[in-house]
């Protein structure tokens, strides 16, 4: 495994550059019909960064990607990083107000997109007066006031890009949080960081040469990314990059490509469940699946089912991997055990420390090494002081630790949701409910879905004089926002319940959850 311990030697585009060296023509990437090498993907890196060179990005420059799966998208990300410039991966459902607040937010200069998407940008163009070029692929289209270019052209010159010089200090990538209690925000992400995840998880699920990683999930998530691919890289294994996951050719796709590994969120185990059993269930080469929220029952049941092992573990954006599971240390309903790079604690309300065994508790966090959390909140230096106050980060998640060490997540402190494997801000759901011209007040909370996670539920007021009409509201949101983030459940209600301070008392909502006069999208569709 590649373990460099030289701050220069630690950065993705090192670890591509080593593998091309040391692998040469050994196969690493399949994507449909498509396949490449390691010196193929680094070859097609160094375009991606000679390109990107041309159009002015330089180092601590940021480039956002708003892309589907695909080859480009991995080369643009180590292009970026062989210039020291600073990906950008764009959740490609947004759109509207948030597409906006991210990409001014992280002050980017050039913004790679397909096709699809230009509709999108050219809606928010005029409010990003730092974004100076688009590059397209696919059939390139007009965004007002902005160059456009098209990605086959920039990527066409096989030049050397710029020698840069980058080490384990410097920011890779900006990960977009969900937001909780305000916009979200952009976790500046060091090198070192995306080496130390994916070295973690190769030691965790103990990946070989021989094994074959299968990628489904997007990747503008740091999961496909920095727990996928990087593994994958670090351990000289294969890696199949799938379009999107699908529940009806997984095993179909693992079964051709001889994948080994499949990594989960959300509602993914569930899915698979649903499918009738077959005498086929265990006729597949996995031997793992790595994720979180397969609770008791699910756990053992999907085992049972198709004999994979799973591995779960607990993280988020900023922190990283505190607690995992391991292929000799497991259990089911838990994510695992401490990881020994980091320190943790619990904390009660008072900020006093939980030690007491299964009981909740604040997590709080601080790295035993450099540079393996984030580095600040882009341009929210009053959020950044807020999450390290104490000098520990504070999570914002609520965990317990049993009497053997397995930590367990309970919930979130903080307002959040989560759909379809997907982090949700309150806070943005009803900042584009409450633009609707007949809402008055919003708040939005989960219930439970019985596909596991949440459902998106509105509760809103209308305007004085306004007939609010929960269909028309809905359609709304499908203008105004990704599509997980859309409410399945609407409720009118003459007035939000408050706190003498005016804050809504979203217990109570929560706590009458859907009433007879709930209007549900899946039943009125």
């Amino acid at each position: 495994m590649f373990m460099a311990d030289t701050p220069r030697l630690r950065t993705v585009h090192a670890l591509l550059r080593h593998r091309a060296e040391t692998e040469g023509d050994r196969e690493f990437l399949v994507f449909g019909e498509q396949r490449f090498t390691y010196r193929d993907l680094y070859t097609l890196s160094r375009r991606a960064a000679h390109g990107l060179a041309g159009l002015g990005i330089a180092k601590g420059d940021a480039v956002a990607i708003m892309m589907g799966n695909r080859p480009e998208f991995l080369a643009l990300w180590f292009g970026a990083s062989m210039l020291g410039a600073v990906e950008v991966p764009v959740n490609t459902a947004h759109r509207g107000d948030l597409l906006a607040h991210m990409l001014r937010l992280a002050d980017c200069p050039v913004v790679v997109a397909d096709a699809e998407f230009l509709p999108a940008l050219a809606e928010v163009a005029d409010r990003l007066p730092a974004l100076r070029a688009v590059v397209v692929a696919g059939a390139p289209a007009a965004v007002p006031g902005k160059e456009v270019h098209a990605l086959a052209e920039v990527m066409a010159n096989a030049g050397n890009p710029p020698t840069v010089d980058v080490t384990w200090s410097d920011p890779y990538a900006i990960m977009f949080t969900s937001g909780t209690t305000g916009p979200s925000k952009g976790a500046v992400m060091p090198q070192n960081y995306a080496l130390r995840m994916g070295e973690y998880i190769a030691e965790a699920t103990g990946y070989g040469r021989d094994d074959c990683l299968y990628n489904a999930l997007p990747l503008f998530h740091g999961n496909a990314q920095v727990l996928s691919t990087l593994p994958a890289l670090l351990s000289g294994a294969r890696m199949v990059l799938a379009e999107r996951f699908s529940a009806s050719r997984f095993w179909d796709d693992v079964r051709a490509h001889g994948c080994t590994e499949f990594n989960y969120i959300g509602t993914i185990l569930s899915v698979l469940m649903k499918a009738e059993p077959s005498g086929r269930d265990r006729d597949h080469p996995l031997r793992l699946m790595m994720g979180a929220g397969a609770g008791p029952g699910l756990f053992e049941a999907f085992e049972a089912r198709f004999g994979v092992r799973l591995i779960e573990g607990y993280g988020m954006s900023e922190i990283g991997l505190p607690f995992m599971s391991t292929l000799d240390r497991r259990k089911a309903g838990s994510c695992g055990v401490a990881n020994p790079h980091y320190e943790v604690r619990l904390v009660d309300d008072d900020g006093g420390d939980v030690t007491a065994p299964d009981t909740p508790g604040e997590l709080l966090i601080r790295p035993r090494e450099p540079y393996c959390m984030m580095l600040e909140y882009r341009a929210m230096p009053e959020k950044t002081v807020e999450a390290w106050r104490d000098l520990w980060f504070h999570t914002g998640d609520v965990l317990s630790r049993d009497g053997d060490g397995f930590w367990r997540f309970v919930d979130r402190k903080k307002d959040a949701l989560r759909r379809r494997g997907e982090n949700i801000s309150s806070f943005e759901v009803e900042r584009a409910l409450a633009a609707h011209p007949h809402v008055a007040e919003a708040a939005v909370i989960p219930i439970p879905s019985e596909l596991g996670e949440d459902d998106v539920m509105a509760c809103v007021v209308p305007a004085a004089g306004a007939a609010l009409d929960p269909a028309d509201l809905i359609a709304h949101c499908d203008r105004e926002m990704a599509a997980f983030m859309v409410p399945r459940y609407v409720r009118v209600m003459a007035a939000l319940p408050k706190t003498p301070t005016a804050r809504v008392e979203k217990y109570r909502l929560k706590s009458e959850g859907v009433t007879a006069d709930t209007w549900d999208r899946e039943v009125a569709s």
